[in-house]
């Protein structure tokens, strides 16, 4: 007897991609349950990580040595392991490696040693995906209606899917970070204007703002009090705001970086070129908002026609064609 097979679409099982796709949401309705009971409070996470940048700062100012500076630097086996094999295959480049680790830090993971993880994973992720495509599309034969041209499809597809998977996973986590630090911004900026008509110092207005924002808007709070320790420590100050550009992929942020260098080069006043900043950077707010808004009623056609518009016409011609067909069933 032939095995019997469910219904098929293109060559795929129906029955085996609907099995997939329930354990996929059932893992994920198990993910979301555990995220919800195990909410942690960042802040601990965050003091822990501040506080480590700023025994660094402080013991790179009081150690002279070369030798008592290069104890300083993180070690990790693991990735000087993945970098002395990647040095090996000659595939390690000193611009790479900075642009992985800028990266990085936009992301708000402090670790620059696991920039050397994430180019060993862009070479690791297409073998591995590549070799489980390999064997679930050729040795398994669990597509046996596909074709030549669509079974390479699905193996090159795997291969680059998993090269460019780090990336992916990191612009993921920019891409929030980023829109988390622009909506908390303009209060920022609003906070940075009274402070400095207060009479607070750069850094102490810097502080207190994080200090005040940091419970609403973490990320841009883990910022702000960075760059107060920074300038604390740091023998130049434009080294503090250039450290804020590099780790905040945001054009607000790079002005309002040039504007508090051009202050304290040229001694121009702060409150008065933060409050413009602010209104621009609200106005800028706005503006976007009013984009979305406009863009909804596009954005809702798909869903309804595809879904609003069938439900509508079943709940009401439904009755009406149930009516139709018994009475010419009767006669």
């Amino acid at each position: 007897m032939e095995p019997t097979t469910g219904p098929t679409v293109l060559g795929v099982d129906v029955i085996l991609v609907g099995s997939i796709l329930a354990g996929i949401a059932a893992m994920a309705v198990l993910f979301a349950i555990y995220t919800a009971v195990t909410v942690r409070d960042p802040m601990a996470k965050r003091v822990k990580a501040l506080n480590e940048r700023r025994e660094q700062l402080k013991a790179g100012i009081i150690t002279s040595t070369a030798k008592k500076r290069a104890s300083l630097v993180r070690k990790n086996d693991t990735t000087d392991r993945m970098k002395s094999t990647l040095e090996g295959m000659k595939v390690l480049q000193d611009e790479q490696l900075k642009q992985v680790q800028q990266k990085l830090a936009q992301a708000g993971i402090r670790h620059k040693e696991w920039a050397v993880a994430v180019i060993f994973g862009r070479m690791v992720a297409p073998i591995v995906l590549g070799l489980f495509a390999a064997f679930m599309v050729y040795w398994s034969n669990m597509f046996p209606d596909w074709g030549d041209v669509k079974r390479f499809g699905a193996f090159a597809l795997a291969v680059g899917f998993g090269y460019k998977l780090p990336d992916i996973l990191l612009q993921n986590m920019i891409t929030k970070r980023t829109d988390a630090i622009r909506k908390g911004l303009p209060d920022a900026l609003d906070l940075l204007v009274i402070c400095a008509e207060a009479g607070l110092t750069v850094d102490a207005a810097f502080n207190r703002v994080a200090k005040e924002l940091g419970r609403a808007y973490p990320e841009l709070g883990d910022e702000f009090t960075l760059t107060a320790i920074e300038l604390s420590f740091l023998t130049e100050r434009k080294m503090a705001f250039d450290n804020l550009a590099y780790r905040v992929d945001l054009d607000s942020v790079q002005g309002v970086v040039t504007t508090m260098i051009q202050t304290e080069r040229y001694g121009t006043p702060l409150a008065s070129a933060l409050r413009v900043l602010s209104a621009e950077f609200r106005n800028e707010r706005m503006m976007r908002a009013e984009e979305k808004a406009a863009r909804l009623p596009a954005i809702m056609t798909v869903p309804l026609i595809l879904f609003i518009l069938p439900t509508l016409f079943i709940v009401i011609l439904g009755p009406a064609a149930c009516s139709i067909s018994d009475s010419f069933i009767n006669r």
